[in-house]
């Protein structure tokens, strides 16, 4: 499943790049409901979590110029 990039999902991404004053704990709560949604929705579990994992590393290090 991919987020298809809406001009209202990038106006909610801009919005909330404008507005880094994120307590600790205000970013720990969002955390929280995304990771309770993700779990409702089946697509991770704490058998799937690490499934793929260097693969995802591998993309970061190469989106962020590091050597491999």
């Amino acid at each position: 499943m991919m987020i298809v990039n809406t001009p209202e999902f990038e106006d909610f991404c801009r919005r909330q790049m404008a507005d880094d004053t994120l307590s600790y704990e205000q970013a720990r709560r969002i955390y929280e409901s995304l990771h309770q949604e993700a779990l409702a929705l089946g697509a991770i579990s704490s058998a799937n979590i690490w499934d793929d994992f260097e693969v995802d590393l591998r993309v970061a290090k190469a989106v962020n110029g590091m050597r491999l």
